[in-house]
């Protein structure tokens, strides 16, 4: 058994993160000593799964569906198939802004407004064609069509 102090000093998250996830049903204490909540050393896993499901974008009520309420967590690998894709789409669009930064940041164009590859990109970020589209590169030219 461990107080809520040493849960919160081995997972690396405040005592009112663990009060919120219990209150939401992520984790459950086992008891008491005096005002201190207790919890099982297996509320350690828990709370891992839980910062992993945080940073790959879950929701909080996405990694509750997952670990369920039996103690044994049930992955959707349709949600985690649908998550990496996700995902993928994130880091198109972050590949395309970090190269765009880094275009504007040598470009010999007097404005970064006189520069083609910038102004191509300024309008996909405005049209939101960056977040959406993750399999292009914005600031790759693409052939002109002979049609």
């Amino acid at each position: 058994m461990m107080d809520i102090a040493e849960v919160a000093k081995r997972a690396g998250v405040p005592a009112s993160t663990l009060r919120f996830y219990e209150e939401k049903g992520l984790i459950s204490s086992v008891g008491r000593h005096g005002l201190r909540r207790l919890f099982n050393s297996s509320v350690l896993e828990r709370l891992a799964l839980i910062a992993l499901g945080r940073a790959a974008g879950f929701s909080l009520d996405e990694i509750a569906r997952m670990l369920g309420t039996k103690g044994n967590p049930d992955i959707n690998r349709e949600l985690l198939v649908s998550k990496a894709d996700e995902l993928d789409k994130t880091i198109g669009k972050l590949t395309a802004m970090r190269d765009g930064l880094r275009h504007a940041a040598v470009c010999s164009a007097p404005s970064h407004m006189e520069c083609p590859k910038f102004r191509r990109l300024l309008g996909l970020a405005a049209a939101g064609a960056i977040s959406s589209d993750s399999k292009r590169n914005p600031l790759r030219k693409r052939p002109k069509s002979t049609s």
